[in-house]
C-alpha cells in the first residue's frame, strides 16, 4: 500500500524535474534565459501534484499509482509549450511595436489549480463510484442539455464556425466537455441493466448476428444525436466522439461483433448525408484530400502543421528552436503539431506512449472492477481519452479530417483541462474500489492473508 503511493510520489518528483528543465532550455534557447517567475510557477505546479497525491494517498490508497503522474506530466509538457508560445507571441509583439500580450500560460496554471482542486473534491467526496449508478437517467438528462446549451440565445456562442461555446459576460466555457463525463455515466448505467435483451440474437445475416428490432432503438438514437450536433453545431469532433463512445460501450457490454457492424454502416450513412447536405462538412474533407490546393485559405492550418513536422524530423529543432508559433491556434488545437516540431517525431511517440499508458491502466482497471457499472465506466472514461487522442492526432497528421478536438491535458483551456482532470479522478476511485481487499467475505483469520498479496500489487 505505502510502496504504490511511494513509487506515485518518486514519478511526481521526476515530472516535475522534467517540467524545470524544459522550462530553462525554452527560456535558454530563446534568449530570455531564466524565466523571472519560473520559481514561483514551479513551485505552484509543485504544491497542486502534492495535495492530489496526499489526498490520494488518504482518500484512495489503493489507486493505480501510474495515472496520477502520468496526468501530471503531461499537463507539465502543455504548460512548457504553452509557455513557448507566449515567448514568441511577445517578441512578435515587440517587433511590429504592439502591445505584448498576457500570458496564457498563467493562465493555464490557474485553470490546472481549479482542476486539481475538483480532482480532490471527486476523491473526498464520492467514496464509492457505484452511488453515480443511482443518477442514472439524471446525468443523461443534465448531459443532453449541456450539449444543445450552446444552441441557446444570448449565451451560445459560435467560435470557428462551431457553436461551442457559452459565454456569461467574460467567462466563456465548453459544456460538451463535461457532458461527455455525464453521458459516459449514464451509458453505463443504461447498459449494465439492459445488456443482457441487448445481447440477444434472433437473426443472422451473411453470419453476423442481428438483435431484435425493438432493441436497436439506443444506438438509433445516439445516431440520431451525434448527427443532431454535427447538424446545429457544426461540431464533428463531439460528435463522432458521442457516437463511438456509445457504441464501444455498448460492445463491451454485450460482447456482440453485430453492434459494431450496425454502428459503422451508421457512422457511414450518417457521414455521407453529412457531406452531401453540409457545406462545412464538404469543405473539411476537401481540405482532408487536397489541402495544398487551399494552402492560402481554408488548407493554412494544416499545411503550416506538416511544414513543422517536417522541420522537427526525427529528433526535433529543440524545445525553443523551432517556429511552432507559424500555425494558427497552436496552443489549442495544433498543439500536438508544436511539439512535434520541436521534439521531433521521437517525442511525438513519447507522448502518445504516455497516453497509451494513461488509457491501458484504465482499462486495466476496468477489467479488475468487481462490479459491472465500474467496468462499464472506467471501459467508458478511458475510451473518452482513446478517440480523443485519436481524432486530434490523426487530423494534426493529415490521417483524418480535422476536427475541434481538444488534446487531453495538453492543450491551453480550463474546459478540457477540468474535464480531464475529473476522469482521472474517477478512474483512480474505480481503481481503489477495486483493489481495495474484500474483507467482509472472509473470516478474520483469513483477512491477511488476502491483504497482504493484494498490497504487493503494483
Amino acid at each position: 500500500m505505502s510502496n504504490r503511493r511511494n513509487v506515485e510520489l518518486v514519478l511526481l518528483v521526476f515530472a516535475w524535474i522534467l517540467g524545470i528543465l524544459g522550462t530553462l532550455q525554452v527560456g535558454w534557447s530563446t534568449g530570455e534565459g531564466t524565466p523571472p517567475r519560473l520559481w514561483i510557477t514551479t513551485a505552484a505546479v509543485a504544491l497542486i501534484a502534492l495535495v492530489m497525491h496526499l489526498v490520494v494517498r488518504f482518500r484512495a490508497t489503493y489507486a493505480d499509482p501510474i495515472m496520477l503522474p502520468v496526468g501530471t506530466l503531461l499537463t507539465i509538457f502543455g504548460l512548457i509549450m504553452i509557455y513557448r508560445l507566449d515567448v514568441a507571441d511577445a517578441r512578435r509583439a515587440e517587433l511590429n511595436d504592439a502591445p505584448i500580450p498576457t500570458p496564457d500560460v498563467y493562465s493555464q496554471l490557474t485553470w490546472f489549480a481549479i482542476a486539481g482542486i475538483l480532482f480532490c473534491g471527486v476523491l473526498i467526496l464520492l467514496r464509492d463510484h457505484r452511488r453515480l449508478q443511482r443518477y442514472t437517467f439524471t446525468f443523461g438528462l443534465l448531459g443532453l442539455l449541456l450539449m444543445v446549451l450552446p444552441l441557446a440565445p444570448v449565451i451560445g456562442t459560435t467560435v470557428n464556425g462551431a457553436t461551442l461555446w457559452i459565454r456569461v459576460g467574460t467567462f466563456s466555457f465548453q459544456p460538451a466537455e463535461i457532458a461527455k463525463i455525464l453521458l459516459t455515466i449514464f451509458f453505463a448505467g443504461y447498459l449494465v441493466k439492459t445488456r443482457d435483451s441487448l445481447a440477444l440474437v434472433r437473426t443472422k445475416v451473411l453470419g453476423v448476428g442481428l438483435p431484435r428490432a425493438k432493441d436497436l432503438g439506443p444506438i438509433v438514437i445516439a445516431w440520431a444525436i451525434s448527427l443532431g450536433v454535427l447538424v446545429f453545431q457544426r461540431d464533428l469532433g463531439t460528435s463522432l466522439l458521442f457516437f463511438g463512445l456509445f457504441v464501444s460501450m455498448l460492445y463491451i457490454a454485450t460482447q456482440r461483433r453485430s453492434w459494431l457492424f450496425i454502428g459503422f454502416f451508421l457512422f457511414l450513412g450518417g457521414a455521407y448525408f453529412a457531406y452531401s447536405t453540409f457545406g462545412h462538412v464538404q469543405a473539411r474533407v476537401t481540405v482532408w484530400i487536397d489541402p495544398w490546393t487551399y494552402a492560402d485559405t481554408s488548407g493554412y492550418q494544416i499545411v503550416q502543421s506538416i511544414y513543422g513536422l517536417a522541420n522537427g524530423g526525427i529528433l526535433g529543432a529543440g524545445l525553443g528552436q523551432g517556429f511552432p508559433n507559424l500555425v494558427p491556434f497552436a496552443s489549442t488545437d495544433f498543439i500536438i503539431s508544436a511539439l512535434g516540431e520541436e521534439l521531433g517525431i521521437t517525442g511525438i511517440f513519447a507522448i502518445l506512449l504516455l497516453y497509451g499508458i494513461l488509457i491501458e491502466r484504465g482499462l486495466r482497471t476496468a477489467i479488475t472492477c468487481r462490479d459491472g457499472f465500474g467496468q462499464l465506466l472506467a471501459a467508458g472514461l478511458s475510451i473518452t481519452f482513446a478517440l480523443q487522442v485519436f481524432v486530434i492526432v490523426g487530423g494534426v497528421t493529415g490521417l483524418v479530417p480535422l476536427t475541434g478536438l481538444t488534446t487531453p491535458f495538453l492543450s491551453y483551456g480550463g474546459s478540457s483541462l477540468i474535464a480531464n482532470w475529473v476522469i482521472l479522478a474517477l478512474l483512480l476511485r474505480i481503481s481503489d474500489r477495486s483493489r481495495r481487499p474484500d474483507l467482509s467475505k472472509v473470516s478474520p483469520d483469513d483477512a491477511m492473508t488476502q491483504v497482504v498479496p493484494r498490497m504487493k500489487q503494483s
